[in-house]
């Protein structure tokens, strides 16, 4: 289940998290894949960064 979708100046860089068991993972479209954090709040700031890395 997508949680979250996390927009920013990057088009090339769309975000969400996505639940997986205890656990949640950030993923972009640019097929950039974060750790799997167990708090929601980690995932998403992973998914911040991310998306505000320069392309």
């Amino acid at each position: 289940m997508e949680q979250q979708d996390t927009r920013t100046g990057h088009e090339d860089h769309r975000t969400t998290t996505t639940e997986q068991g205890r656990f949640c993972v950030a993923r972009c479209t640019c097929g950039w894949r974060g750790p799997a954090r167990r708090a929601r709040s980690l995932a998403r700031t992973d998914a911040q960064g991310h998306a505000s890395e320069p392309a």
